[in-house]
């Protein structure tokens, strides 16, 4: 597939028909694997000789994290494909990515939280990586705020394109703080790197919790992409409502 056949789904109409098919497909699949990564991750895996049960909360709070950062940097580049070739289909599915990204880091904060009380001694840090994120969630909800308080959509989307283009330094701070600032509580990379699974340091994670976890990280991945490709059909429709009813308005 060129670059040309792919902005073709740019265009509302295909992308309506392409994903009325696709996203039936795309919803059993994310309900399928969410059911089995936690299911297993929470019932058939042991407790930690250190962390007791309480280390379950990685097939909820990894994930989460893990699409709550991913969510703003997609924002970011259907932002810039806005910016630069004015297709409004990239513009609506950063709007619709927006909320599902900010849920995603609610709940990363408050799984965040429970994790660490037990393991830190505290529900809260002022941890780079926390503070990080914590920003990050303060710009999704200016993010959406902005979009709700501008009347003309292309203005709204050339705004919020320029947010999240600097909110996109808190979403790399999130991810990478800990490269940078050693002070942190947060341990390294110890599920996405390079021999995370055949490793043999103190922070690798189990086999026996990573591979649920895997199935996890897929589940909240697809349920994503379901909901926002969802969340974009609905944008799309809302617009043509919007344009059919300023018509009126003119006749």
């Amino acid at each position: 597939m060129g670059l040309n056949s792919l902005w073709e789904y740019a265009n509302p109409v295909k992308f309506m028909r392409v994903t009325d098919r696709v996203l039936p497909v795309v919803s059993v699949l994310a309900l399928a694997t969410l059911a089995v990564g936690l299911i297993w991750g929470f019932f058939f895996t042991p407790d930690d000789f250190r962390q007791g049960s309480t280390v379950k909360i990685i097939y909820l709070h990894v994930p989460s994290a893990m699409i709550a950062i991913s969510t703003w940097f997609m924002m970011l580049v259907t932002s810039l494909i806005w910016l630069i070739r004015r297709h409004h289909v990239s513009a609506l599915a950063a709007k619709a990515a927006a909320p599902v990204g900010a849920v995603m880091t609610v709940i990363g904060l408050v799984t965040g939280a429970i994790w660490g009380q037990p393991m830190w001694g505290t529900w809260w840090a002022w941890d780079p990586r926390l503070t990080a994120f914590l920003i990050l969630f303060l710009f999704y909800l200016g993010y959406m705020a902005l979009w709700q308080a501008i009347d003309d959509d292309d203005t709204a989307a050339d705004l919020t394109a320029v947010l999240c283009l600097v909110g996109s330094v808190f979403a790399f701070l999130s991810r990478y703080a800990v490269n940078f600032w050693n002070q942190g509580l947060h341990q390294g990379a110890s599920v996405m790197r390079a021999g995370a699974l055949a490793g043999d340091t103190e922070e690798r994670v189990s086999n026996v919790f990573a591979l649920p976890l895997f199935v996890s990280m897929a589940g909240f991945t697809l349920f994503f992409l379901a909901l926002v490709l969802l969340r974009t059909r609905t944008e799309i429709r809302l617009r043509r409502a919007k344009a059919i009813m300023a018509r009126e308005r003119m006749t």
